[in-house]
């Protein structure tokens, strides 16, 4: 329910950043700190992941894990698809319409019309990509070269996460990523945001017991909010100039403009420290979790890819809106709220719409194998099980 909770948060902070107004970027925390709503999305996406395949590798073998994984990896890819194709026909569409050619620059749209044939199949290899449209290409490959990594990280998931930390500097250092069409490179650099995502699977697959002594300890509390609030600062002075002023010139450099692309190691303690502040703060047997305040954000964690790819969607229709009728306070307030409205509205209908499908094949007695019954301590080496915990 805690993963469920903070996924949702996630998507609701990547569509209010997507959007793309001034005030709507003020309610999510990429104007706080150095990491947003994607690091937590492809960390819980790692840990989620191998929470559910980690299973059907240990009771299956490699081959039955593979195959399960690869059935995900094609339900990323095809939902890509979709909102890639849904994505570029509204843009040309409401741009045409509407007369705002700038919306065909905006969007990274001008190679579709430059070269179309050659643009959609740059699009199906994943080497085009529109304006926000980053995260699930993404998403494909970590999840596509997963099946050898969780492999060994059930055997060896120390070795396995310090190879992903040499990766991590290799491709920082060498400048490795992946080319872009009809240039440059990912924005995403799966080589470095790797990182975030084994590193949750390793959390989720015992790691967690061998760091929980961070979340209990007070002096990373003192120093972890102490970080946090350097980071804001941080943050805050690229969009406030009268903050800037203050800094010494080189420090405000070495943190503005933020290395997203390659995921700058600041960036990544930022988020390792709000993982460790949030196992602290909120437990995983919380009460608190039970509030129906939070219903909405885990039923749109618990159909992460659904809410996030209808978010995407809606972040340009947003941005069209405002930029079409009205960019004040109140309208922008209101498209955020009517956005986030029909992203859970989509949450809620497409777990109704599951439940409805299973009742109507799995027969009565029976367990879904769609759902993850394993404890995580049931993934770990069987002397380690009795030790697991979550954090």
């Amino acid at each position: 329910m805690r993963l469920d909770l903070f996924r949702g948060l996630a998507n609701w902070l990547m569509f209010l950043g997507h959007v793309s107004t001034s005030v709507l970027a003020w309610f999510s925390f990429r104007n706080y700190g150095f990491s947003d709503g994607a690091d937590l999305f492809v960390f819980i996406s790692g840990y989620t992941s191998a929470l559910v395949f980690g299973r059907r590798m240990l009771e299956g073998g490699f081959v039955f894990g593979t195959t399960r994984l690869l059935r995900r990896v094609w339900q990323i890819y095809a939902a890509h698809i979709l909102l890639f194709v849904f994505y570029l026909a509204s843009v040309h569409f409401l741009s045409n319409g509407f007369s705002s050619p700038d919306l065909i620059d905006r969007y990274n749209v001008a190679p579709l019309l430059n070269a179309p044939v050659e643009t959609i199949t740059q699009g199906l290899l994943l080497r085009y990509k529109p304006l926000n449209l980053d995260v699930l290409p993404l998403y494909v490959v970590l999840m596509g070269a997963f099946p050898p990594v969780l492999w060994l990280m059930l055997r060896h998931r120390n070795w396995v996460m310090l190879g992903s930390i040499l990766l991590y500097f290799a491709a920082r250092q060498f400048s490795w990523n992946l080319p872009s069409y009809p240039s440059g490179v990912w924005y995403f650099n799966p080589f470095a945001w790797q990182l975030l995502f084994v590193l949750g699977a390793w959390l989720a697959l015992g790691g967690a017991n061998t760091l929980h002594f961070l979340v209990r300890s007070r002096a990373i509390l003192v120093l972890g909010l102490a970080y946090l609030l350097f980071a804001a600062v941080m943050t805050l002075s690229g969009l406030i100039p009268e903050i800037q002023r203050l800094l010494p010139r080189a420090l405000f450099e070495a943190f503005n403009p933020n290395d997203k692309t390659n995921l700058a190691p600041y960036r990544f303690l930022h988020l390792a420290i709000v993982i460790i502040l949030g196992a602290r703060f909120i437990p995983i047997d919380a009460a608190g979790l039970q509030a129906a305040i939070w219903k909405p954000l885990i039923k749109c964690g618990q159909q992460s890819l659904e809410v996030f790819a209808v978010g995407i969607y809606l972040s340009f229709i947003g941005y069209f809106v405002l930029k079409t009728i009205s960019d004040g306070i109140i309208a922008q307030l209101v498209a955020g709220t009517a956005g986030i409205a029909i992203m859970t509205a989509v949450a809620y209908y497409r777990s109704w719409s599951k439940r409805v499908e299973k009742s109507a094949h799995v027969p009565a007695g029976l367990p879904s194998l769609d759902k993850p019954h394993a404890a995580p301590g049931d993934l770990a080496r069987p002397a380690e099980r009795a030790a697991i915990r979550v954090v």
